[in-house]
């Protein structure tokens, strides 16, 4: 398995390019075909909590987060290791584990990925798999068809790194729905 490709493929909320954690060419190329600053972080698809525990040590809050909503929409943004930040200089990462089940099979088979909405930088997320392909498929090594449905709204980012936590933005998962979580 080649864990230096590029793909698109589909998640449970918006299509995503991506590519393995390690890949940091892969990663720079990413930032390139979008457009997006160098200093906004990429979130970390996975497709298990065990391929969370190398990165991180999940607190009680992200820990009650994940058994709540993942797989889902919900991305938790956490402090790193010390292994992950030397792997890839990042102090904190963003986890999201989707419910989709043609992304998970593509996380078991690459391992975790770097990944972010497939659109360009400031612009809506693109969901049409033939806008896609046309924009697209000259710049990245694989497209993956969508046969399953996709909410098309991004996932709630929140930041447990901060105290009190921080809710980044809102996607399909509430404010209201984080707050009772975390308060049981």
């Amino acid at each position: 398995m080649d864990k230096n490709k590029i793909l698109i493929f589909p998640t449970d909320t918006v299509y995503g390019i991506g590519t393995h954690f390690l890949n940091h060419e892969g990663v720079k190329k990413i930032y390139e075909i979008k457009g997006r600053d160098f200093n906004k972080p990429l979130q970390i698809l996975v497709s298990s909590l065990d391929q969370v525990k190398d990165f991180v040590e999940l607190s009680e809050e992200a820990y009650k987060l994940a058994q709540a909503y993942w797989p889902g929409a919900l991305t938790i943004i956490v402090s790193a290791n010390e292994k992950f930040y030397q792997l890839t200089g990042d102090k904190t990462i963003g986890l999201r584990m989707p419910n989709h089940p043609k992304a998970i099979q593509i996380l078991n088979q690459y391992g975790p990925m770097k990944t972010t909405s497939v659109n360009q930088s400031g612009e809506p997320p693109m969901n049409d798999y033939q806008a896609i392909y046309d924009k697209y498929h000259h710049l990245v090594d694989e497209i993956y068809t969508n046969e399953e449905p996709m909410s098309e709204v991004s996932s709630t980012v929140v930041n447990l790194t901060k105290n009190p936590y921080e809710i980044i933005r809102i996607g399909n998962i509430s404010v209201e729905d984080i707050k009772k979580t975390l308060s049981k």
